[in-house]
């Protein structure tokens, strides 16, 4: 065993530093690099008595962090989009509140007025979309929650509340301060 041990420590030496360069081409981060290159060299440790004493370590070791960076890589694509997403809501919010500010009229309407006009707007929503924005916006139930009850997929419903949203922006561009006021 100490001579495994030795034999690790010397590919260890021989090596890591050839592997964090390769890696750092990739993840562009030094500290993301010398992570994948650790982890991989914890599993070569992990794995040292499965590996064939004639195997080409050098391949073994490269696909192995070629593979690590194709996960990582990914894995921080996925995180972007989502906080892509994140951030396009709140863009979209901001705006909303931003239109609503510059277009709000000093006139008042009666809570009624705005009710029935929300009302009707919303029923003039396709029926899946409708049915969509009023189990998020009215009963307060996420797109998962939605998705699961009606067998969608989350896409398709996230996609049914940003035609819903497009639909009512247009529509009450000149009433959301007020409905703002009066239904919050």
């Amino acid at each position: 065993m100490q001579s495994s041990l030795v034999t690790f420590e010397e590919v260890y030496v021989s090596y890591f530093s050839r592997m964090k360069h390769f890696a750092m081409e990739y993840v562009l981060s030094e500290e993301d690099a010398e992570n994948i290159v650790q982890d991989v060299f914890v599993d070569l440790w992990e794995r040292r008595d499965f590996l064939a004493f004639n195997m080409n370590l050098v391949a073994y070791l490269f696909t192995s962090i070629k593979n690590k960076c194709i996960d990582f890589l990914r894995h921080k694509l996925i995180a972007k989009q989502v906080t892509d997403r994140i951030q396009e809501e709140y863009q979209f919010t901001l705006k909303l509140k931003l239109a609503s500010l510059e277009a709000f009229n000093q006139s008042v309407f009666s809570e009624e007025d705005v009710e029935k006009l929300a009302t009707e707007i919303i029923n003039t929503l396709p029926e899946k979309c409708r049915e969509i924005f009023i189990k998020s916006r009215i009963e307060g139930k996420k797109h998962a929650e939605i998705a699961a009850e009606l067998n969608i997929s989350t896409k398709t419903v996230e996609n049914q509340m940003t035609i819903a949203y497009k639909k009512l922006r247009s529509s009450l561009k000149d009433y959301l301060p007020l409905l703002l006021f009066l239904l919050g």
